[in-house]
């Protein structure tokens, strides 16, 4: 008895014990325990907000947010009866919707209840308008409570122009925030919501309540410059040039000269396979040796010095010429021998351009590289888009300087420009000289609603004199009209523009057995009053077809200049001498006089056009039927034969 006294003492003690920290931890650490189980078993699930669309400048879309849902079915929630009665129409329904027999359904919804599943999968990805439907599906349209429906919605981006510009576009995730995606993120990405939900076996979450906790805000819409039709144009012209030459890469930009709008982008790579997609944003991000097209810039900064004119004569001698122990090479076998400052840049003249800067700036290059970079050559552009490349122009005491560095620098060698980089300059030239910003972005909308528009940022309004401007503009016609361009001349329209053929890799010992090249054309177009300026750069292309950038990349120049004319209205004023049309008033009123004069015979048609003999037919009350074309080669009713009204003569045209 004494051992069971002892065991109810201590059993009564323990229970007080357990009596007693139950009370403490009820009363004491309740809320720390109650956190920590809602912790374990509950969490705010982040709903993520419609992000904004990127429109085309004409209101197509070129990345749109598309809403799926992921549908799942408490199985267990739904009254017996309910279940029983709708199970299989709602079997039937999900069988034509979804696939696999109404069998397939009923099975796995009676054993998802058998197991007590609260959380079945039943569909991923389904669109929106597949959502409406299913709500209305048998014991789904009950809700989620009575009819176990579970609707977990998210957002895709998608293209509806697939690859086209799909570098600048861009995206933002976790791979990284390039393009106008990633630029205008703050904008496009809205405001996230919330929900509620439960933790389930098997570690997976059911949300609490039918409704959001908070709800997400969407994202406002930009509009860029990019013109479709424009793009398609730059596209596919670049595509097609690309797989001719099996071409490593290249870009083309198209922009508006005036404002500085980008009306099109395209960056294409070559897969291991030979194919072609937008592998990276070369245009905004390569820095290379721009080749040729510096010429231009070396010619400006001459003019501008007054060191030259474009009539000063230069010796280029056989096309080879020695200079600091190193030579250079013209691309004509035998030189081009004594020219113009001018005609060099036409025939493109390595050593014509080495020559001139260097007789004239040797003693101090300092002052031809403060010359280019008063014309921002040294200066990124500042784009909103991630990734600008950085220009590289060195000067005297840097790493790069040498003897050779100055006359390299002329032609477009040790330095450094990325393609847009470059077509700014020369849309300043194209534009009287104001250095305008490029533009990728018109406005914010959101709900049809502008918030903000975007204006032409000038960089410079005068890069350099008129006298200068209005010289280049010259010689950069001439390019096409007589010198290394003239393969593109067209008398239906103008352009005007540099080429440009640079050694690339030239550093690998196998240079000379695999020589690898960067064609370019960089220009505007029309000549006089320039609406548009282009570049175009493709990377190492196949030497056995061809390498020059009259060839390689001009074509792709031309292209699009020539699509753009033709696709473009344009209207044309003309100023008329009224001596000039005395002649044709006199005529047209002898005839007007010949077909409203009364006749009383039939006349001999034959030779008439249809057109003048039906209305002189006609006045005379006559009634005309007629077969074949152009002019009367019969007539049923002989000439001179009286006329009766209403009569019917029949022509024959041949």
């Amino acid at each position: 008895m004494n051992r069971l006294y002892y065991l109810f003492v201590l059993t009564s003690l323990l229970l007080v014990a357990v009596l007693v920290r139950l009370v403490d931890i009820q009363f004491s650490e309740g809320d720390t325990y109650r956190s920590l189980s809602e912790q374990l078993t509950l969490r705010n699930d982040t709903i993520f907000a419609n992000r904004g669309n990127i429109f085309s400048a004409d209101g197509s879309l070129l990345a749109t947010s598309i809403a799926q849902y992921e549908i799942r079915m408490d199985a267990f929630t739904v009254a017996p009866e309910l279940f029983q009665e709708q199970l299989r129409p709602l079997s039937v329904e999900l069988s034509a919707m979804l696939g696999n027999t109404p069998a397939y359904w009923e099975t796995k919804i009676r054993r998802a209840r058998k197991n007590k599943n609260r959380y079945l999968l039943i569909a991923k990805k389904i669109g929106h308008n597949d959502y409406v439907k299913m709500k209305q599906f048998p014991i789904f349209k009950r809700g989620m409570y009575r009819g176990g429906f579970i609707a977990e919605q998210s957002t895709e981006r998608a293209h509806p122009l697939g690859k086209v510009a799909e570098r600048t576009i861009g995206y933002d995730n976790e791979k990284g925030s390039p393009g106008i995606e990633g630029a205008y993120k703050h904008i496009l990405r809205g405001k996230y919501g919330w929900r509620m939900k439960q933790k389930m076996a098997k570690n997976q979450w059911k949300p609490i309540n039918d409704s959001n906790e908070k709800e997400p805000q969407d994202g406002k819409d930009v509009i860029t410059t990019i013109d479709i039709n424009i793009q398609d144009i730059a596209h596919h012209s670049l595509l097609r040039q690309l797989e001719y030459y099996q071409a490593d890469h290249g870009c083309v930009v198209v922009m508006e000269t005036r404002t500085g709008e980008i009306k099109a982008i395209a960056n294409l790579g070559r897969t291991p396979k030979g194919k072609y997609y937008e592998k990276r944003n070369y245009a905004v991000y390569e820095s290379q040796e721009p080749g040729s097209a510096f010429k231009l810039m070396s010619l400006v900064a001459a003019l501008e010095a007054r060191v030259i004119d474009t009539g000063t004569m230069v010796d280029t001698g056989e096309g080879r010429y020695r200079m600091y122990g190193r030579y250079i090479h013209d691309a004509k076998r035998g030189g081009y021998g004594e020219i113009s400052a001018a005609r060099a840049l036409e025939l493109s003249s390595n050593i014509g351009f080495a020559r001139l800067i260097d007789s004239h700036f040797s003693k101090d290059p300092q002052q031809f590289i403060a010359l280019l970079k008063k014309m921002h050559i040294d200066k990124k552009i500042g784009l909103p888009i991630l990734g600008e490349g950085s220009p590289e122009l060195p000067a005297p005491g840097d790493r790069k300087w040498s003897k050779n560095a100055l006359p390299s620098m002329a032609y477009g060698y040790n330095l450094r420009m990325t393609p847009l980089q470059t077509l700014v300059f020369y849309n300043a030239i194209a534009n009287g000289g104001t250095m305008v910003k490029p533009r990728f972005v018109k406005a914010i909308k959101f709900r049809n609603k502008t918030l903000e528009t975007f204006e032409r940022a000038v960089i410079d309004t005068l890069i350099c004199s008129t006298e200068t401007i209005q010289k280049v503009q010259e010689v950069l016609q001439n390019v096409v009209v007589r010198g290394t361009a003239k393969k593109l001349y067209s008398s239906d329209f103008s352009m005007a523009g540099k080429t440009g053929t640079a050694r690339t890799e030239y550093w690998l010992p196998d240079w000379d057995k695999n020589r690898r090249y960067v064609s370019s054309f960089t220009g505007y177009f029309p000549a006089e009053n320039p609406q548009y300026s282009c570049v175009v750069v493709i990377h190492k292309p196949q030497v056995q077809k061809g390498y020059y950038g009259a060839d390689v990349s001009g074509p792709v120049f031309k292209d699009i200049a020539q699509k753009i004319y033709t696709a473009r209205r344009t209207i044309h004023k003309v100023v008329a001498d009224p001596g000039l049309f005395e002649p044709v008033q006199a005529q047209y009123e002898a005839y007007n006089d010949f077909i409203t004069d009364p006749i009383a015979a039939v006349p001999n048609l034959r030779g008439m056009p249809l057109m003048d003999a039906i209305p002189l037919l006609e006045n005379a009350g006559l009634k005309v039927r007629y077969k074949g074309q152009g002019k009367v080669v019969r007539q049923s009713i002989s000439a001179g034969d009286k006329i009766v009204a209403g009569s019917i003569i029949h022509l024959t045209l041949g």
